[in-house]
């Protein structure tokens, strides 16, 4: 029986996930071998607004503990980094880490102007813009907009979740969503999608709805290229069972594999942490460091750690006074992990944030994000930070 454009229309994820094909994927259905030494980038988002004070402790500032009499962290608690600075005690991963050269920590991380809604905020730290700009591309999608044209065999981007983040939609190209290679390819072989695309073998591109089946198609045969490459080298590490560390170990069998993804981007939270900070706060960073720590030994076992930098952000930080609730409300400058064996530079990059100079009780940004961005792109990814941001920003030094 005929299918009817209006149930195609209608088709949930799979249909979903079409739009968000990167047009390129179809190339690299012939693979080529990928040596060691080819960068990928994995951006871990906090999403809720972690907060940042309790993330990277002051144990030596009393203004910490005068701001936070019941909710800070205690020194004999706090994983000591130097006798200025401990981390969450619940961030093992990251303190041996630390301690063996791996972690940088950049602090007070933020912009100009900064909003406190998680919405609004979100977007800006996806599209790269200013406060007071509106941007409808991300920063990793006109990266891929810049490297993908007319590339025979472009790179890529991946994020494991079940919808595409902006930070990862450009103009001409985008990255992908899935949350398993097996899934995107059972539901990608599924007898309804194939009888579609066969039913619709004409290129009538002056039709909306041609253009969906045209790229239902590439979606089809990109499901079995991703799923493909992920069976070519699965990893053998052992992760947690929790949605973070089957995300990683996906991430890792895709790393070891043929396809070539420099940028893969995972989601954690969430950390909107109003009420009752300490326990929600402490079971998503366990979720955290198990899965992070996995992923660590993992690339070391493989040889692909210096290969792999993993960057942490929030769209933005709390603020330092706790509330009445045992929680801290949205602020705005927050700290960044900077994970690999790449680092040129470790440890703190910058000053702990200065809690006697506050703007009406929030953190002063003291770098700008579309920094760490710059640098990332030019200096890690090889691409033009200055046309996929519009503007120059300085370059730092942890890469």
């Amino acid at each position: 029986m005929l299918i009817q454009r209006r149930t195609f229309l209608q088709t949930g994820s799979l249909a979903t996930a079409a739009l968000m094909v990167p047009k390129f994927l179809k190339a690299f259905e012939a693979p080529a071998f990928v040596p060691p030494g080819n960068k990928v980038l994995v951006v871990l988002q906090l999403s809720g607004g972690n907060d940042g004070l309790n993330t990277v402790v002051p144990v030596r500032n009393d203004l910490y503990y005068r701001e936070r009499p019941r909710l800070g962290i205690t020194r004999d608690k706090a994983l000591g980094l130097s006798d200025e600075v401990g981390l969450h005690p619940a961030l093992r991963a990251f303190a041996d880490a630390w301690h063996g050269g791996d972690l940088a920590i950049l602090n007070s991380v933020g912009y100009p102007n900064p909003d406190r809604s998680h919405f609004r905020s979100m977007d800006i730290w996806h599209s790269a813009a200013a406060a007071n700009e509106y941007v409808h591309t991300g920063w990793l999608g006109r990266y891929l907009d810049a490297q993908c044209a007319g590339c025979p065999q472009p790179t890529h981007a991946l994020e494991i979740d079940d919808t595409l983040s902006l930070a990862l939609k450009g103009a001409t190209s985008n990255g992908l969503a899935l949350t398993d290679p097996r899934r995107l390819f059972g539901s990608a072989n599924e007898r309804y999608f194939k009888e579609m695309t066969k039913q619709h073998g004409g290129h009538h591109d002056e039709e909306p709805v041609d253009y969906l089946y045209k790229t239902m198609a590439q979606t089809l045969s990109s499901a079995d290229h991703i799923y493909r490459q992920s069976r070519l080298h699965p990893t053998s590490g052992s992760y947690p069972n929790s949605n973070l560390g089957k995300d990683l170990r996906t991430i890792a069998s895709l790393i070891y594999s043929e396809i070539n993804t420099k940028v893969y981007y995972v989601s954690l939270g969430s950390f909107d942490t109003h009420v009752n900070q300490e326990g929600q706060q402490g079971r998503l960073f366990q979720e955290m460091n198990d899965a992070v720590g996995a992923f660590v030994k993992d690339l070391k076992a493989n040889n692909r750690f210096q290969d792999v930098l993993l960057v942490t952000f929030s769209e933005f930080g709390r603020r330092v006074a706790q509330n009445a609730s045992g929680g801290t409300d949205h602020g705005t400058a927050n700290n960044m992990f900077l994970l690999g064996g790449g680092l040129k530079r470790q440890g703190l990059l910058n000053a702990l944030p200065d809690l006697s100079d506050l703007d009406e009780g929030d953190l002063k940004h003291r770098v700008d994000f579309k920094s760490v961005y710059a640098t990332i792109l030019h200096k890690w990814l090889g691409a033009d930070d200055k046309a996929i941001l519009g503007k120059e920003f300085e370059q730092m030094t942890f890469i």
